[in-house]
């Protein structure tokens, strides 16, 4: 189906603007979820990674890096699948989108439900300082009374070392069911830390009885540590930049937030492709309904009604060494202050 796209002159952002005016700019058709795309969705998944293993098993040692980068891509999809059954835009059955997000989400060693209440809570809250749960910065004082310790982590995961930030937010966050609300919310998240817990004991003794410690660093845990490299690449980038403030609950605006507070990124065609347009990011806060395969016909109708508003931007290395250099600590006016700046300031 083909969409067509008019530019609604009326549309302006002011304090007034509710995300409902933006959600009723957009078609019924990007909310359709379509059962053939989602299937699709999945076995290119399925074999693009049975694709990335085999290369690691034939690769020579100079070659294993590229088959590992190609791998642990393609395992971020198995993210985005679950990622998309959390949202429930994956189907219109709740109990498919449990079992598919269980599974995918499963070869990542990630709880589904702990994760799926946790984002809910950065959707809803997007930007909101002291509120929001991803890459928000630290107040000037949380910083200041941070543990030697826990500053060294904080300036690392902000600093060079952003592609593993992941890692900690990964154990810290979606395993302990204690920190979830009584109720079904805890049983939910219990159900699923204890799925991949067992799911692991289960599987990684196969994996390391068949193909050795060696084989199990080569085939899981470095493709791993890829998929973490691209979860904390996508994720710094879609919320933090020197112009995106975090903005307190008080002057924040939902709308403003979803439209303008996070960042569409291109990358190279081949890790869309792979990643299932993770990073065609803008049309996923305006509506998490949206599935993933109709992002971009959501972004091209959202950049002709709000374009002006939307941050686009295209990876490189240079932009991450400048997230990197600059977008450390939270400061009122300037929304951002480097480490040094804040060190030769205190």
């Amino acid at each position: 189906m083909t969409l067509s796209i008019d530019p609604n002159p009326a549309t302006a952002l002011s304090p007034n603007l509710k995300l409902k005016h933006i959600v009723q700019s957009l078609p019924k058709e990007v909310f359709a979820k379509d059962n053939s795309k989602a299937l699709l969705m999945t076995l290119k998944t399925i074999v693009m990674v049975t694709l990335g293993m085999f290369a690691i098993s034939v690769s020579p040692w100079y070659l294993l890096p590229l088959a590992w980068i190609f791998t642990g891509t393609a395992m971020t999809g198995c993210f985005v699948i679950g990622h998309d059954c959390a949202h429930r835009s994956f189907s219109n059955s709740r109990k498919v989108n449990d079992i598919v997000g269980h599974l995918f989400m499963l070869t990542l060693i990630y709880p589904f439900h702990g994760w799926r209440y946790g984002h809910a809570k950065h959707h809803k809250h997007t930007n909101k300082m002291d509120v929001d749960n991803a890459w928000q910065p630290w107040r000037p004082e949380a910083y200041q009374d941070a543990p030697a310790w826990l500053q060294v982590v904080y300036q690392a995961m902000r600093g060079r070392l952003w592609w593993l930030a992941s890692l900690p937010h990964w154990a810290a966050v979606h395993f302990d069911w204690r920190k979830f609300p009584a109720g079904k919310t805890r049983d939910d998240v219990k159900f699923s830390a204890l799925f991949v817990i067992i799911g692991a004991a289960i599987i990684f003794p196969i994996i390391i009885g068949t193909v050795g410690i060696w084989g199990f660093i080569k085939f899981w845990v470095v493709p791993w540590l890829v998929y973490h490299f691209w979860m904390s690449t996508f994720t710094i980038v879609h919320h933090t930049a020197a112009d995106i403030p975090f903005t307190p609950e008080g002057e924040w605006n939902e709308a403003i937030a979803q439209l303008s507070g996070t960042v569409h990124c291109d990358y190279p065609r081949w890790v869309e492709f792979l990643c299932h347009d993770i990073n065609v990011h803008v049309p996923h806060h305006i509506s998490t309904a949206i599935p993933s395969y109709r992002l971009r016909q959501a972004h091209a109708i959202i950049k002709a009604n709000w374009g002006e508003y939307i941050k686009e931007r295209k990876f490189t290395w240079e932009m991450m060494k400048d997230i990197t250099d600059k977008c450390h600590i939270y400061e009122e006016n300037e929304f951002y202050q480097s480490f040094r700046d804040f060190n030769s300031n205190n």
